[in-house]
């Protein structure tokens, strides 16, 4: 069954980010979008790479179509080893291979496109809402005060370079004063003749969102500094607070630990109530092999179980025999289903590299975190569980060492102030449970972004 262009003439096009987890929690917010407002087509349009994962996504609705463009890598091309690079090739191709998608879409649907919704880091979409005059609605899925550095970035980048102190307080940005030059992202800093067409997209944020209908929020508003809030609302159209797109809130129950074929709820099972170290670093981050030994010669000498999601062929990186030796108290397996794990009981902590989705797994289950932040928005996330939600920390000098991740372990695991953390974990997963409820914002904004679409 398809829609044809008698039953309605809305027509969204959505534009992919298609790098990293970029893609997932954008068609998250297709997928609610298109059942909220189901005579409103959505024509999903990112690279075959990163539409192909997509596709096996079970329910899609039928308002749904996913249309291929190029990644902007030149046939014959030898990619390097930094992701950027592919980044910058995709962003070369301009708003000409967006505009292919596009024309795809109508060509296949018979309906123009009354509405642009894209990743924010696509910011060529907004040449062809412009030539359109359609409404242009960038959705933010990074941590969202992050949104304030690269909105500020020249700014930010003079204060630097009159103070040239890498420790400095961002107290010149509203609701950030917690944070410090260190945690911002290298895109902001680092500028020059190198500077590259991503970074220079970032920078761009504070001329052209002001700009968008709306700014879509990968957030609750009750989660952010009050003082951040009121600033963005201040500079933009609307932003719009949906909640974690990731995930569907309340949390559904854990499933029967028999289920799991990791094994390793059965696992957890086993263990004591909030003692076990939870370890992993996402998909796309694999810390330097003598960060992996001191971190695996901290486990080893805390003697807490653990359970560590940690790729086979990483395996060899670590101390001779520390398999051996940590066999009755840890378990790595290569993939962990993270969000089962962090719901279960038995685990104390998690230790994490800051990763957007992974903390947003973590509050929601109210689970302390480590913080060891790698790039882009990760230090900037650190220091909100650290200095502005208090339920975690970041690792001792910004890298693992034995002695720091040590004192972080007995910290949360052990002392007091752990103890502290983790109700004030607990506390702020309540205050998801409201947030996401009937009466919290999320629902409202999301109501006043399908009125947007459908009426536009």
């Amino acid at each position: 069954m398809t829609i044809s262009s008698s039953e309605n003439n809305k027509h969204v096009a959505v534009y992919v980010f298609p790098f990293g987890s970029h893609p997932v929690p954008l068609l998250n917010l297709v997928l609610k979008l298109a059942h909220a407002s189901p005579n409103t087509l959505f024509s999903f349009i990112g690279t075959q790479q990163s539409n192909k994962p997509l596709f096996t996504k079970p329910n899609i609705p039928n308002n749904i179509k996913f249309y291929n463009i190029h990644d902007g890598v030149p046939e014959g091309h030898v990619l390097g080893s930094h992701p950027v690079e592919k980044v910058n090739l995709f962003l070369q191709t301009g708003h000409q291979n967006l505009q292919n998608g596009l024309d795809l879409a109508v060509a296949d649907t018979k309906v123009n496109v009354t509405c642009i919704i894209a990743d924010a880091f696509v910011v060529p979409s907004l040449l062809l809402a412009q030539k359109l005059d359609v409404p242009w609605i960038p959705v933010w899925p990074p941590l969202s005060c992050s949104l304030s550095a690269h909105f500020y970035t020249h700014f930010i980048r003079r204060k630097c370079a009159e103070n040239n102190a890498e420790d400095r307080s961002l107290d010149f940005l509203p609701g950030l004063s917690k944070m410090r030059v260190e945690d911002l992202p290298d895109d902001i800093i680092n500028c020059g003749e190198d500077e590259t067409l991503f970074s220079k997209t970032l920078a761009s944020y504070g001329e052209v969102l002001p700009k968008a209908k709306a700014v879509v929020m990968n957030f609750f508003e009750e989660l952010d500094p009050p003082l951040f809030v009121e600033d963005m609302r201040s500079k933009l159209q609307n932003m719009l607070y949906v909640g974690f797109l990731t995930l569907s809130i309340p949390l559904p129950p854990l499933p029967p630990s028999e289920n799991d074929e990791t094994g390793c709820l059965s696992w957890l099972d086993k263990q004591k109530s909030t003692s076990v170290v939870y370890v992993s670093f996402g998909t796309t981050v694999t810390p330097p092999p003598h960060e992996l030994v001191a971190l695996a010669e901290a486990l080893e000498e805390s003697g807490f179980p653990f359970l560590w999601s940690l790729k086979d062929h990483l395996k060899g990186v670590l101390p001779e025999g520390f398999l051996e030796r940590t066999s009755d108290y840890g378990k790595i397996v290569p993939w962990v289903p993270q969000t089962e794990v962090l719901g279960h009981d038995s685990v104390g902590v998690f230790v994490t590299h800051c990763g957007c989705n992974s903390v947003f797994e973590s509050i929601s289950n109210g689970v302390p975190m480590i913080c060891r932040p790698f790039f882009g928005d990760h230090g900037m996330t650190g220091r909100m569980v650290e200095d502005i939600w208090e339920i975690g920390v970041k690792i001792e000098g910004g890298v693992f060492t034995r002695n720091g991740l040590l004192k972080s372990l007995k910290l949360i695991l052990v002392k007091e102030e752990g103890k502290k953390m983790r109700k004030k974990a607990q506390k702020v997963k309540q205050t998801v449970l409201d947030a996401a409820g009937p009466n919290g914002k999320a629902v409202q904004d999301f109501n006043t972004l399908v009125e947007i679409v459908s009426s536009s």
